[in-house]
C-alpha cells in the first residue's frame, strides 16, 4: 500500500489518459486469464492431451512472433488510439464467438485454436500501442513507476482471471464464462474511446514496410542493453513463460483439483506478483532495473521447477506465489528498460521487436507440449525451467551491461 502511495504522490495515477489506459489493461488482462484457463481446461477435458493445452498458448502467443517487429512499424503509422479500439474489438468478436459456439453445443478444438490466435494479437500489441501511449501520457521520468503500476493491474487480474473463470466455469459452464470476458472487453472499448493521446498520425513519407522492421532490429540489436534486455526476453519466453500453461494439467490430473480449486492454485502466481509489483515500485531505483529485471528472471524460473515437483497443492501454490514475486520484477522492468535506453524516435518499433522477442515462446511451447507428451506434465515442467537456468548462467557475459547501471 505505501508502494501504491508512493505512485500516486509522483503523479502517475493523477494523468486521466493513464488511469483510462490502466483500467483499459486491468479488464482485457482479466479477460486474457480467464479465456486461458477455462480454454486449457476445456481443451484438455475434450482431447486429455496436454499437448494440445499447450499449443493453445502457443497459438495466443504466436502473432508476437510472427508480427510483433511488423506491429511496431504500422503502430508508428496510424494512430495508435484507433488501433487500441480495433485489437479490442477483434478479441472481444473471437471471445463471443466461443460462447455461442459452446451455447449451440458445436464448440471443437480447432474454433477454440482459431480464437486463441486471434486474441493473441491483442497481446502482440500490447507493448508497441497500449504501453507506448502510457508513456507518452506520463512521460519518461514517470515510466517506471507507470509500469509498475500497470505491472500491479495484470496480475491483479492473474488472480482475478484464473478465480473468476474456475469459478464460473464450475458452477455454469464455459459458455458462461466466456461470455463475462466478451462484457469485459465491451467496457474497455467503452473505456478507450475516452482516451486523449494515441491521435497523432505519421507526417512525412513513410519509409518501405520491410527497410523499416529491418531498421528496427538495427537500432535494437546495436545497443548493448537494448540487445541484454532482449536477451534476457527470449530466455524467459522459452524456458520460463511456457510452464504456466502446464498449471491447469497439473493441476487436475497431478493434485487431483477441480476447475475452482485449479483457478485459486493459478491464481497463486498473481498475488505473488502483485507483492513483488508492491516491491518493485517502493524500492526500484535506476540502478537497480537490470538486477531486478535479472533475479526476477532467475527466481520465476527456480521456482516453476519447484512447483513442478511439489507433492501437494499447498507446496504448488507457495511455488506458484514466489514464482508471481519473480516475474514481477521481470514484468516491470522488461518495457520500462526498453523505453528508457531506446532513443526516442525508435522506441515504438523497439517495443515492436521486444514483442518479436517474446513471440519466441512458440518454441518454448512446442518444446514443452511435446516433453509433456513423453514425460508428463511435472517433469517436462521441471526439465524446461532447469533448462533456463542454465542459459541464464551460461549468458551472462551477454547480460552483465545491464547490472549497476543507470538507464
Amino acid at each position: 500500500m505505501e508502494a501504491l502511495e508512493s505512485v500516486w504522490a509522483r503523479g502517475v495515477f493523477a494523468v486521466g489518459d493513464f488511469r483510462r489506459l490502466w483500467v483499459v489493461g486491468l479488464l482485457v488482462s482479466v479477460a486474457r486469464w480467464l479465456e486461458m484457463l477455462v480454454i486449457g481446461l476445456v481443451v484438455f477435458e475434450l482431447t486429455g492431451s496436454a499437448f494440445l493445452v499447450a499449443a493453445m498458448t502457443l497459438l495466443r502467443a504466436a502473432p508476437m512472433g510472427l508480427f510483433g517487429a511488423l506491429v511496431g512499424v504500422l503502430a508508428d503509422r496510424v494512430p495508435r488510439r484507433h488501433a487500441l479500439l480495433g485489437l479490442l474489438a477483434v478479441q472481444g468478436g473471437a471471445v463471443g464467438a466461443l460462447a455461442a459456439l459452446d451455447l449451440a453445443g458445436d464448440l471443437a478444438v480447432w474454433q477454440v485454436a482459431v480464437a486463441s490466435f486471434l486474441g493473441g494479437f491483442g497481446w502482440a500489441t500490447d507493448n508497441p500501442v497500449r504501453r507506448m501511449m502510457v508513456g507518452e501520457a506520463v512521460g519518461t521520468a514517470r515510466m517506471a513507476s507507470a509500469m509498475s503500476l500497470d505491472v500491479v493491474a495484470n496480475n491483479a487480474s492473474r488472480v482475478a482471471g484464473p478465480a473468476l473463470g474456475g469459478t464460473i466455469l464450475a458452477a455454469f459452464g464455459a459458455a458462461e464464462a466466456f461470455g463475462i470476458a466478451l462484457l469485459l472487453y465491451a467496457v474497455a472499448i467503452l473505456i478507450a474511446t475516452g482516451l486523449r493521446v494515441g491521435t497523432a498520425r505519421m507526417t512525412g513519407p513513410a519509409a518501405p514496410v520491410l527497410h523499416a522492421i529491418i531498421e528496427s532490429f538495427r537500432v535494437a540489436l546495436r545497443e548493448p542493453r537494448l540487445r541484454a534486455v532482449l536477451l534476457v526476453t527470449v530466455i524467459f519466453n522459452l524456458f520460463a513463460w511456457p510452464c504456466l500453461s502446464m498449471v491447469p494439467v497439473i493441476g487436475a490430473a497431478s493434485l487431483r483439483l477441480g476447475p475452482d480449486a485449479i483457478g485459486v492454485l493459478a491464481g497463486m502466481d498473481g498475488i505473488g506478483a502483485l507483492l513483488g509489483a508492491a516491491l518493485v515500485a517502493l524500492l526500484a531505483r535506476p540502478r537497480r532495473y537490470g538486477t531486478i529485471y535479472l533475479g526476477g528472471t532467475a527466481i520465476y524460473l527456480a521456482t516453476m521447477v519447484a512447483f513442478a515437483l511439489a507433492p501437494t497443492p499447498v507446496l504448488a501454490g507457495a511455488a506458484l506465489l514466489a514464482a508471481g514475486i519473480g516475474g514481477a520484477g521481470f514484468a516491470t522492468m522488461q518495457a520500462t528498460l526498453i523505453y528508457l535506453a531506446a532513443p526516442p524516435e525508435g522506441r515504438g518499433r523497439a517495443l515492436g521487436v521486444l514483442s518479436t522477442a517474446i513471440g519466441t515462446g512458440l518454441l518454448g511451447f512446442l518444446q514443452l507440449g511435446a516433453l509433456a507428451e513423453c514425460l508428463g506434465a511435472p517433469a517436462a515442467t521441471a526439465v524446461v525451467g532447469a533448462q533456463g537456468l542454465l542459459v541464464l548462467l551460461a549468458t551472462a557475459i551477454f547480460w552483465r551491461p545491464l547490472l549497476g547501471k543507470e538507464i
